[in-house]
């Protein structure tokens, strides 16, 4: 008889242990990453090999179950969010997938057209498509586009920005029909939809669609990143600083361990990311001395801050340093001692 009670207790342990690692809930768990040295990941030919290191930051995240929700509430740094904050509606996990590498892919075009103008080397750029980044439920496009879809045509005219389509859009009124020929995969498709406004916008009219322009960066000497197992645009002040400091013939790190992280358009100007917290705790527990935070033009709610406050709450050395743009991190670098 105690035999079984226990064969019982067993096997209602395991399926409690089960439903407690797999029952999925409607939150996801971001929790502090990693700092990576950017020099396996950035090769310019015959660039510079420095002493110091420049790091990419990181979080992490997963869909929470019921031990990731409860440690959430326990542990410092794990941060829940919920679904919609994360993924807009509507979207499946493979668009927001494809959402995030398409920002990256925007983030390393752009660094590297800003560290080889800095650096004062050869670099054209060309736009070459315009691509689906999201799709607004209840729209036109609802159902019909996907994000990654490239837009080759409106109309017949061809679209090579974001941009031209944007002013395009604005030449029509709603209930107007538009025909939009696309590529997904290696196939072309036209779909026909018609202009209505935008649900949080009613002056705005369009098909629901946010758009990305690609475009086709040549340089010499010629430069390639290995960023496909990361998604977002966070780490593209960092790319760009460690594609720039392989171009000159001096250390810009001077041997110091320097992380950050930050978007970064094609003007250098720096944007803000999430987790900047969580990032901190990463790079720290790494070793790095410096740490690049997007300033915000110095919003009381800026990046900057909530690094300043959670280093001093970890109790770090590491120094915090807020950037506008990217050639305020180049000014500081070249000050450092």
């Amino acid at each position: 008889m105690k035999k079984r009670v226990y064969v019982v207790t067993f096997f209602m342990g395991v399926i409690v242990a089960l439903l407690l690692i797999f029952i999925k809930l409607p939150y996801y768990v971001t929790m502090p990453g990693t700092a990576q040295d950017l020099k396996p990941l950035v090769h310019v030919e015959n660039g510079d090999k420095d002493e110091g290191e420049l790091m990419l930051t990181t979080v992490k995240m997963g869909r929470a179950n019921v031990v990731a929700y409860l440690l959430a509430h326990i542990r410092s740094f794990y941060e829940l969010h919920p679904l919609d904050e994360i993924k807009q509606e509507g979207e499946t996990d493979e668009e927001y997938t494809m959402r995030q590498f398409q920002l990256m892919e925007q983030s390393k075009e752009a660094a590297i057209v800003v560290a080889y103008k800095k650096a004062g080397k050869p670099v054209s750029y060309k736009a070459k498509g315009v691509y689906v980044m999201s799709v607004v439920p209840h729209m036109p496009a609802y159902g019909r586009l996907k994000v990654g879809d490239r837009i080759v045509e409106i109309d017949g005219k061809k679209m090579d920005t974001s941009e031209q389509m944007v002013q395009y859009i604005r030449t029509k009124k709603k209930g107007d029909h538009v025909s939009i020929m696309f590529e997904r995969g290696k196939k072309k498709k036209v779909e026909t939809l018609a202009l209505m406004p935008f649900p949080h916008d009613p002056k705005q009219i369009g098909v629901g669609i946010s758009l990305a322009t690609d475009y086709d960066v040549v340089t010499n000497p010629p430069v390639r990143v290995n960023s496909e197992q990361i998604g977002g645009p966070s780490a593209g002040l960092m790319f760009s600083l460690e594609i720039y400091n392989q171009l000159v013939d001096e250390d810009i790190t001077k041997g110091h361990k320097i992380a950050g992280t930050g978007t970064i358009n094609i003007n250098g100007e720096v944007g803000p990311i999430g987790g900047i917290s969580q990032k901190i705790v990463a790079a720290d527990k790494e070793g790095a001395e410096i740490f690049f935070a997007p300033n915000e033009n110095g919003a009381a709610d800026s990046n900057y801050r909530e690094a300043v406050k959670t280093a001093k709450e970890i109790g770090t050395s590491m120094k915090i340093v807020p950037v506008d743009t990217f050639d305020d991190a180049v000014r500081y670098l070249e000050r450092m001692k």
